[in-house]
């Protein structure tokens, strides 16, 4: 009679050394290889149309940022022009407009808000451009760049209701 030996089988371990090493590696790469977004809020105030009581002088007096393609015009509620700052290459001039509204805080230094009229055409990078000069300025103080403030309360408008504001000769620009 014929024994029937049964080969021992011995199952092959998984050798996942090489899998383990390649996720140990790609992981962190992956990982670093990311990128975050950092997304700004920006509060915007709409105008109500409402007039309210007579205030302050300087409080009473509306300012009012007109964005056109080739110029940015800076103005009171009351029709007077305070200045223009003309585009430069097609750009708009955003320094030359913080410089302008610098000298008009220096005068109005309780005064907080402001209107931007923009054009229906206007590109939203040169809104966003245009509300970041209105809103600080670079500044060192004690050694360290900062942001003053101008004017932080920021409401949006449209030009084309709004009047073109007349340039008068020797107008600031």
């Amino acid at each position: 009679m014929r024994r029937k030996h049964r080969k021992l089988r011995d199952e092959p371990e998984l050798d996942i050394t090489a899998f383990m090493n390649l996720m140990i590696v790609l992981v962190p790469v992956l990982l670093l290889s990311m990128v975050f977004s950092h997304t700004s809020i920006i509060e915007l105030n709409f105008p109500t149309g409402e007039s309210s009581a007579p205030l302050l002088e300087d409080e009473s007096v509306q300012l009012q940022v007109t964005i056109r393609k080739d110029r940015l015009l800076v103005s009171d509620s009351k029709g007077g022009m305070i200045g223009q700052v003309e585009a430069i290459a097609g750009v708009q001039d955003t320094k030359g407009l913080r410089e302008l509204l610098k000298k008009v805080k220096a005068r109005l230094p309780e005064k907080k808000d402001v209107v931007l009229l923009v054009e229906s055409d206007t590109e939203y990078q040169t809104l966003v451009s245009v509300m970041d000069a209105v809103r600080a300025f670079p500044t060192v103080v004690a050694a360290n760049l900062v942001y003053a403030e101008l004017f932080p309360d920021i409401s949006i408008g449209d030009a084309s209701s709004a009047p073109p504001a007349t340039t008068t000769e020797g107008g600031a620009g």
